[in-house]
């Protein structure tokens, strides 16, 4: 770290620096493969730590929302976020809070690798196909070029670990009320492809997919454009020097994952629903038809779109979508705080290995 700052920060052509250019040009091409996959075990580490610990610490609030998207409109149980949380731990106790929570931070750890893997070859094959267009031979990725390559990887870490995230929901929403009961992520796997066939572990994919176009475009247009309008404005005395402070980027981090989850957020409710589709002897699936209580089939996604509007309003969309938001704030700031705690602590056991 130190010879990057001498680099960074000299502004003439000292020896040291000259060293240090010639050194590390050299270093990018002779790096040793053991360092690499070492920082990229690294990463992956942390990214899972965070991700399972700042999951855990939200749970009631995931599974409640969870609760709001599929439950049944003809049996009323959760009305908003403290009366669903307190009718959870009445009827469940503490355990119930973190029901599914469990198969939810078993898929982090493989969604993160898939994803960081998805992300690094995505961006070498942006570029490359950037750089085949005439001008274009010394560009380096830009912002657009970096959210097609975010995009690519999050579709297909999720797509990877879609089939967790799917019996995830159903163990989820599942109570002690309910006649059939999965024992656990493996269980729900089994019983799903026995009793449901292997496509069922994709109930939901094609929403899936699309909200995270507008998911990430609005995250990183909302985030640049708060920072932006910061730096330039400085309003409240929130910036100095130019530079953001920790608190400050956090804050925008967290707006602009509110404003992209709520756009996308009645592709999430679509896609929950169509989860819950042929789960037999479930007593928590969602019901819409009015003359009927007999769950609901959706033939794709804009059936369900329709069924679901059609029969409980255009409200029913946003279902769910207070106990999301307010966990918005503290998952990123948990999950940025410890990621970054782990990553130092990873540093040290490194260094002193070394």
């Amino acid at each position: 770290m130190a010879s990057e700052d001498v680099v960074g920060n000299s502004t003439s052509e000292t020896a040291v620096s000259t060293i240090v250019n010639l050194a590390e040009e050299a270093s990018e091409g002779v790096k040793a493969p053991g360092h690499a996959i070492l920082s990229v075990c690294k990463s992956l580490v942390a990214g899972g730590v965070a991700g399972g610990v700042s999951r855990t610490a939200v749970a009631p609030l995931e599974r409640l929302k969870i609760l709001l998207q599929v439950q049944n409109p003809h049996s009323i149980k959760y009305n908003g976020t403290i009366q669903g949380l307190k009718y959870i731990w009445r009827t469940e106790g503490f355990r119930g809070l973190f029901k599914g929570n469990g198969t939810n931070c078993a898929r982090i750890v493989p969604n993160s690798a898939v994803k960081f893997f998805s992300y690094e070859q995505a961006s070498r094959g942006i570029l490359w196909l950037y750089r085949q267009q005439p001008g274009n031979e010394d560009a380096q990725l830009t912002p657009l070029l970096r959210l097609g390559a975010g995009a690519c990887a999050g579709i297909i870490a999720m797509s990877a670990t879609y089939p967790m995230d799917m019996v995830r929901g159903r163990i989820t929403v599942q109570t002690e009320a309910s006649p059939y009961q999965y024992r656990g992520m493996f269980h729900a796997l089994s019983t799903v492809l026995r009793e449901e066939g292997p496509r069922a572990l994709y109930k939901g994919w094609l929403p899936s997919v699309i909200g995270v176009v507008p998911y990430v475009g609005l995250n990183f247009a909302v985030y640049e454009s708060l920072k932006e309008w910061l730096v330039k404005a400085r309003p409240f005395g929130l910036v100095e020097d130019s530079e953001l402070s920790v608190t400050t980027r956090l804050a925008c981090g967290a707006a602009a994952g509110t404003v992209g989850q709520t756009v996308a957020y009645p592709l999430d409710v679509i896609r929950r629903r169509m989860q819950m589709v042929g789960w037999n002897n479930a007593s928590s699936v969602v019901a819409g038809d009015s003359r009927s209580k007999a769950a609901l089939e959706y033939t794709g996604m804009v059936d369900a779109f329709r069924k679901t509007v059609r029969n409980e309003g255009f409200g029913a969309l946003y279902k769910g979508l207070v106990p999301n938001s307010v966990k918005v704030v503290p998952s990123i700031a948990i999950a940025f705080v410890t990621y970054e705690v782990v990553k130092d602590v990873l540093g040290v056991e490194m260094r002193i290995s070394d």
